[in-house]
């Protein structure tokens, strides 16, 4: 189709792959993984000579995951003006312990062979709409005995070794300062609570909202800057507001209205006694910060009340400002949705692949993928009244129009309700209480759907070439 045409070619055809050939085999191959993600390679290669060229590409040595990946992350960065929120987050690719793959390394809890991949998701701020990848870097696990002693000595030593930690700091790095007049604010889980990281985001000028993971670590708290621990510190903040959550029943759990305080204070975090060469170079002072807490009170007897506690570079001074920080951590989830758009929709640990380096090649290519699958699917949530026909290609509202009965005006859809059409071809019901589709009938949809476009193509195709 011509719309993933002009998608490949403006996501992969800048790639400096050693040949000007093998980047226009990368847009071609694109252009077939866009036509059906979630297909396998030779599923969604048109013939044998097809596939073998692609198996061809993924084996060039200069054919490498950033070598693919790094000219969408360019476009991404490149922004006019505003914030926006870099959520950042690990996921682990197991590509299976049965699969004789030289290179990777351990994942999970050593049962399975794979790498880590840390994504770097550019979301605007305000709206929510997803704008692609700004940065990634893959990790490999070492295959060592894991030590059940924990002293400080190892504690110092596992400074000087490749720590897994320090994925967190090479994306912040990747990523770099914003442009002139355009804001970064990095939101990132517990694995982001180090001062390390903090220096990393001081370095980029960028800002952060982090979900605080050490509440026995020693803190400088409040105008006083009096060391305690941030556990001890929390009881002192101060209350700026309440608000009611509604939660969903779940397993164990009966739904509710939880009823959460808000409360904010500001922290310097002293520098560590045990530092990398890195951060020890700096010679850096305490980062300043702000503490945001969200916590439940008058939960039901056998529940985990709700609690946050979160860093934030922003200021916290009224009920709205500390509000700000609460939606923007919010916001993470939309990486986790980026996580299932790569690995249910387009399988990248189902690829067959032989070797690490073509692993890692083929994950930069469907990295790409997954934000466009994703994009889609975050405007059906965050705009779901625009009209589908100004987001989608004309043919497939023709072929969806086809493919479900009883619609008729398909060019009058908007894109929530394009979105869910979709998810039905998959198997999804719709029923009022059914909520929002998932991932599985959603790409169920899309391949039914990219299969008529298909072969519909293929008859047209044919008719021409008969007359």
């Amino acid at each position: 189709m011509q719309a993933n045409r002009e998608w490949a070619q403006m996501n992969f055809g800048a790639c400096e792959l050693g040949d000007k050939r093998r980047t226009a085999r990368l847009v071609q191959v694109a252009t077939e993984v866009a036509n059906n993600p979630a297909a396998s390679f030779p599923d969604q290669m048109p013939t044998w000579s097809d596939l073998k060229a692609a198996y061809n590409l993924f084996d060039g040595e200069d054919v490498t995951f950033e070598a693919i990946a790094r000219p969408h992350w360019e476009q991404t960065k490149q922004r006019p003006v505003g914030r926006y929120l870099v959520i950042g987050d690990t996921t682990e690719l197991d590509f299976g312990r049965h699969r004789d793959v030289p290179g990777l390394g351990p994942t999970g809890n050593g049962g399975g062979l794979g790498f880590l991949l840390h994504n770097a998701l550019l979301v605007a701020a305000e709206s929510k709409e997803v704008i692609g990848v700004a940065g990634q870097v893959t990790h490999y696990r070492p295959e060592t005995k894991a030590s059940k002693k924990k002293t400080k000595a190892n504690s110092a030593a596992k400074l000087k070794r490749n720590r897994e930690s320090e994925v967190w700091g090479k994306v912040i790095d990747q990523v770099g300062p914003p442009p002139a007049d355009v804001e970064w604010l990095h939101v990132l889980d517990r694995g982001g609570d180090n001062f390390e990281v903090y220096c990393h985001l001081q370095q980029q000028r960028s800002g952060w909202v982090v979900r605080a993971g050490k509440m026995n670590r020693y803190v400088l708290a409040g105008s006083a800057e009096k060391r305690m621990k941030l556990s001890e510190y929390l009881p002192q903040l101060e209350l700026l507001g309440t608000y009611e959550l509604s939660l969903r029943a779940r397993p164990g759990q009966k739904a509710r209205t939880a009823k959460l305080e808000v409360r904010v204070g500001s922290i310097k975090m002293p520098v560590p006694h045990h530092q990398s060469p890195w951060v020890r170079q700096l010679d850096p002072q305490p980062i300043a910060m702000n503490v945001v807490q969200v916590v439940e009170v008058g939960a039901p007897a056998g529940v985990q009340p709700i609690c946050w506690v979160l860093l934030t570079s922003l200021p916290v001074d009224t009920f709205e400002q500390a509000w700000t920080v609460i939606e923007y951590y919010e916001a993470r989830w939309l990486v986790e949705e980026y996580h299932k758009a790569l690995k249910t929709g387009c399988r990248v640990t189902g690829r067959q692949l032989k070797t690490a380096g073509r692993l890692e090649a083929m994950v930069g290519l469907m990295s790409v993928a997954a934000v466009r699958l994703l994009r889609l699917k975050s405007l059906a949530r965050t705009s779901p009244e625009i009209p589908a026909q100004r987001v989608v290609p004309r043919v497939w509202l023709e072929m969806l129009k086809a493919a479900r009965k009883g619609l008729h005006r398909v060019h009058d859809l908007t894109v929530g309700q394009f979105y869910r059409e979709v998810a039905k071809l998959g198997g999804f019901l719709g029923r009022k209480g059914d909520g929002e589709p998932g991932w599985i009938t959603i790409w169920r949809g899309w391949e039914k759907l990219n299969n008529f476009i298909h072969g519909a193509s293929l008859a047209n195709k044919l008719a021409f070439e008969k007359k």
